[in-house]
This record gives structure tokens, sequence and C-alpha cells, in this order.
């Protein structure tokens, strides 16, 4: 009998259908020090607990993209093992902190399927959602991924594409209870600026690249158990080079939007983002952001920002899009997030 798995292929899934995912997995301050290693994040709340205490939290959560990789990294064996690309995420909502000591585990839905007009591979769309120990959602995102097919011959499942929402509304974004920006202390944070300092339509440079490196990625993809071959395994590709994680990219260049963004202190919402290049090492990745929007929540002292975030190998600042309205080849990530900032 054939114990190994080789993973799952587009013909596998179906819509409705609910993945419980292995491994629950307990994290600790040991996650936080290598992230810190690895990324150069610097936000004060997850940085400090004696900053998260003044800012009305028990302690220092962990990085919001710690709980967004974990969770994501359950996910690679029954959703992307075999795929070709990850291809974007909506609808996401950080929903409550998470801190050292606490368990996670995942569960997706399949919401959408579409062979795509090869018939060799096709886009899978699933709804996932990270449980702590106590059964309690911590985060949601819809993400969608391109997979190859096992048999190109075999018929071609009914498309469903799934109706997502353009971004996550500002009254709906998540604040963590007690959460309170009055006595906020911009000299421990790093910057003055708070959110009235920010116009929509303003863009920021945020002037520091980093150089990505095959150990930091082997190392970090391995920290989140993601497994996806073309991550580690040199033939994978036609071109024998790994693919760094995307969301490898997201986090260096999130920790690199603290230089302009020093006060955007939480993500909680996850709008859309899109991995238009590949990443691979060697590639210094630097970083801009564009302010989109501005909001007020019911926690003292605390408002939203959205912002697109989007990482570049080269090129001037503050382009995306050529002519045709395609990504320029320089462009490897297009974030669109909120983040709560004080007001």
């Amino acid at each position: 009998m054939v114990k190994t798995d080789p993973g799952r292929f587009f013909e596998d899934y179906a819509v409705g259908q609910v993945i419980a995912h292995a491994v629950p997995r307990t994290l600790s301050g040991g996650e936080r020090a290598l992230y810190h290693a690895l990324y150069p994040a610097r936000t004060a709340i997850h940085a400090s607990d004696e900053f998260a205490r003044g800012c009305g939290l028990p302690a220092a959560p962990l990085d919001d993209l710690i709980v967004f990789h974990t969770v994501f990294g359950k996910t690679v064996p029954d959703i992307s093992l075999n795929a070709v690309a990850n291809l974007g995420y909506a609808e996401g909502r950080f929903l409550r902190p998470v801190h050292a000591g606490d368990t996670l585990r995942a569960e997706s839905t399949v919401i959408g399927l579409r062979q795509t007009s090869s018939g060799k591979s096709g886009v899978v769309w699933v709804r996932t959602r990270g449980l702590n120990q106590r059964g309690e959602a911590v985060l949601e995102y819809v993400r969608w991924v391109m997979l190859r097919k096992r048999d190109p011959s075999s018929p071609a499942p009914g498309t469903v594409l799934p109706d997502l929402a353009g971004a996550v509304p500002a009254d709906t974004l998540p604040i963590p209870a007690g959460l309170d920006f009055s006595r906020y202390d911009f000299t421990l944070a790093g910057e003055p600026y708070r959110l009235g300092d920010y116009a929509v339509g303003e863009t920021i440079d945020h002037v520091d690249g980093a150089t990505v490196e095959e150990a930091e990625h082997m190392l970090a993809t391995r920290l989140w158990q993601n497994t996806a071959r073309v991550h580690f395994d040199a033939t994978a590709r036609a071109d024998g080079k790994r693919l760094i994680y995307g969301g490898h990219v997201i986090s260096l260049v999130r920790a690199l939007s603290f230089n302009g963004l020093a006060n955007a202190q939480l993500v909680v919402g996850l709008n859309g983002g899109t991995h238009a290049n590949p990443c691979f090492a060697g590639d210094t990745v630097r970083a801009w952001s564009e302010v989109l929007d501005k909001a007020e929540t019911d926690a003292p002292g605390v408002g939203a920002i959205r912002l697109r975030l989007v990482a570049t190998k080269g090129g001037a600042p503050f382009r995306r899009l050529a002519e045709d309205g395609k990504y320029l080849p320089e462009v490897l990530l297009d974030l669109d997030y909120w983040a709560l900032m004080p007001v």
C-alpha cells in the first residue's frame, strides 16, 4: 500500500468541500525572535510588552504576519503543494490577537473553480480560517491558486466564480479588545506621524532595500511549515530556480515600510493582493506605499489607514502598471491592506 501523499490536483476539489488541515501548532516567543531576525520588523506594539500595555493590551501580540504565515503554512499540503502559482488574496481579517502559548489550526472551504484555457491546470478559490485552542477564529481570508491537473484529458468541472468584496468595509474592521491609543508614546514608536498627517493619494518611498538570500528564505519557509515544492526543489521549475515564497516578500516589505509608516501598528484587514512577478534569491527588494483611504473607529484614539504596499526589484518608485495595464516586470507584490494607527 502506498502511504505517501503526492498532494491534490485540480480535479480533486469541489465547491463546498471543507478541508481540515494538519498539524496544529503552538506558537512561542521563539517565532517572534526568529521573525525579527529574518525581517527588519520594528512595530513597537509587537516588540514590547510594556508598549502594548500602554495601548490597553495585556501583552505584545505576535506579529500579525506570523499568524498569517502559520495559518497559510498549514494549508499548503492540501491546497498548493502542486501549485503553479499563488495568485491573490481578498477579504482578509485579523480577528483577534495571538499571543505566545496560543495553538493555531486551520480549515478551508472551496468556494470557486475554473479550468484554464489550456486544459492543463485550473484555479481554485478557498476561504481559510485560522482557529486558536478555544476554537475562536483569529484570521480569515480568501486566496486563489493555480494548480496542475493530474490528467489534462479529464473533464473540466463547472466554473464557479466567487463574488468577492473589493475591500473590507472600514466599519467591519476587527479592533482588539481594550485597544486605546489615547496615551500613545510616539517617541518610543519611532515616528511622530498620526492618521491626520497622511492624505489620501499620498505616496511614500520607504527608501531602504534588502537583498533576498536563499538561506534566509529557506529557513523562513520551513519555519512556517510551507511544503510547496517550488520553494525547495530546484527541479520543480523548468528554469531550475527555487521560487521565493510570496509571504516572505510580504513580510520583508511590510518591515521596510516602517520607515514612513512606523505608527501603522496592527494589520487588521487584507483587501487584496497580487504576486505580480516571481522573486528569486539575489533580487534586491524595495517598497513604496500609497494611502488609499482613512477611517475612524470606536476605540479611543484609534484610526484605520488603508494602504497599497508595492514591492519592486528595481525601476522608479510609484509605478506599478505598464501602458497596457499589466504589471511592470520589476513589480513583485501589490498588497492592499488596513492597519490601525493613532489619530
